[in-house]
């Protein structure tokens, strides 16, 4: 219990005095309380604690050493009678050693007083911010994986994108199926209907088969020359006009294979001209192999039909050989009262039959594109990629053609045999 400072008994000689000891007065001139244990009533005349002296705390255990301000009474302690009881500060620990050098001293370690006389509790270190919560959960925590987990299994946009991976692939093989099969069962028949104006009245209604671009090759060999020529004899055509790309080889490694050519019938017979394909194959050896199956080749040439002229002229790719297309010598010098029906593998050729007065040019080489990107690079090169079109006073029609190069399929671009049906404008 600490005495107050009107009873404080004579220091010993080297003691710290009372005002040295005392903690500072607040702001109303009164010192604060010191330190005295909990629960400790203030006593006057009690005997002063000597510095270094274990107080007893509430509890009857022996306080932590205090100062020597710590046993010097503040003077401004109410002493209003035995029943005043001094402010209570925080207790220190039960059983704490003497202080060690370096400890703090008294005026660090006494409380403060507040404005009212009251001691404040010591100075303490302040605490560290408490770690912030973890957010709750929002759904069951039992189910919701980690943050940092990774999910199982694929995730949806990658199931997703997969699924349409799978359904183009898909897409694209059964289309090129598609187009494979429509090349092996051969081709189908169109008919067109061309009106030449100096066409005779007799000739209304004449047919002309046209075929071009059969490629007989390792993949489509006899058989698929037999359907080529059984689609043709069911049209019961007037003419027979096999405009290029008959073959895609030699006469010795293919010469069975188009035997079938020998079975085309016409009222007219069947004629024929080369495409770029028979000089990479040997175009001489193909003119008299075709001419042996009872097929005409027009070689710069022209053929007086009773109706009009049929005329063919040679290839472009000839011109390397010395065996080009000569216009002059198939039209120089026919009779221009008469329609002419020009015979020539490519469409480009069509400015020089417009140039001879000829009234209807059958061409084909393009097929019609065959497949993508094919029909963008074709119809860049041609002036026309499939069908009919005019060109002044000369019309030109390009047939798709009955078989494929390259792959043995086609795309956007069917196979056909085109019937061309003659139409007089006198009928």
């Amino acid at each position: 219990m600490a005495p107050t400072a009107v009873s404080q008994p004579d220091r010993a000689a080297g003691a710290p005095t009372a005002d040295a000891a005392a903690p500072q007065a607040n702001g109303n001139g009164a010192a604060p309380a010191p330190a005295p244990a909990t629960g400790a009533r203030s006593d006057a005349g009690a005997a002063p604690v000597s510095a270094g002296a274990a107080q007893p705390n509430g509890g009857g255990g022996a306080a932590s050493p205090a100062s020597t301000a710590s046993a010097v009474p503040a003077a401004g302690t109410r002493a209003g009678g035995e029943g005043a009881t001094a402010a209570t500060v925080a207790p220190a620990a039960s059983s704490q050693p003497d202080r060690a050098a370096g400890a703090p001293t008294a005026e660090t370690a006494a409380p403060q007083a507040n404005g009212n006389g009251a001691a404040l509790a010591p100075a303490t270190a302040p605490e560290p911010a408490p770690a912030p919560a973890p957010e709750p959960a929002t759904g069951d925590a039992d189910a919701a994986p980690p943050a940092s987990a990774t999910p199982a299994g694929p995730t949806r946009r990658l199931f997703v994108s997969r699924v349409v991976a799978g359904a183009a692939a898909a897409a694209a093989v059964g289309t090129v199926g598609y187009g494979t099969y429509g090349v092996l069962r051969g081709p189908k028949v169109k008919r067109v209907t061309v009106p030449l104006a100096k066409l005779p009245r007799a000739a209304h209604g004449y047919r002309i088969a046209v075929v071009s671009d059969v490629h007989l090759g390792p993949f489509l060999g006899r058989g698929f020359a037999q359907k080529v020529v059984d689609t043709i004899n069911a049209t019961q055509p007037d003419l027979i006009a096999v405009v290029g790309d008959l073959v895609d080889g030699s006469v010795k490694d293919l010469g069975p294979a188009a035997a079938p050519l020998a079975q085309l019938r016409a009222r007219h017979g069947s004629y024929f001209v080369t495409g770029n394909h028979e000089y990479f194959s040997g175009a001489g050896q193909w003119v008299e192999e075709v001419r042996r199956l009872g097929i005409n080749p027009l070689e710069n040439a022209r053929r007086e039909m009773p109706y009009f002229d049929l005329a063919g002229v040679n290839d472009v790719a000839g011109e390397d050989e010395g065996q080009g297309p000569d216009f002059a010598k198939a039209l120089g010098d026919r009779d221009t009262a008469r329609a002419c029906v020009l015979l020539a593998h490519q469409p480009v050729q069509i400015h020089d039959a417009v140039e001879h007065g000829v009234d209807l040019q059958l061409s084909g080489h393009t097929h019609g594109g065959q497949l993508w990107p094919g029909n963008l690079i074709a119809s860049g090169a041609n002036p026309t990629l499939a069908g009919l079109d005019r060109y002044g006073d000369t019309q030109l029609y390009v047939s798709r053609g009955a078989g494929a190069w390259g792959p043995p399929t086609r795309v956007g671009a069917p196979s056909d045999i085109t019937v061309i049906e003659l139409a007089s404008r006198q009928a």
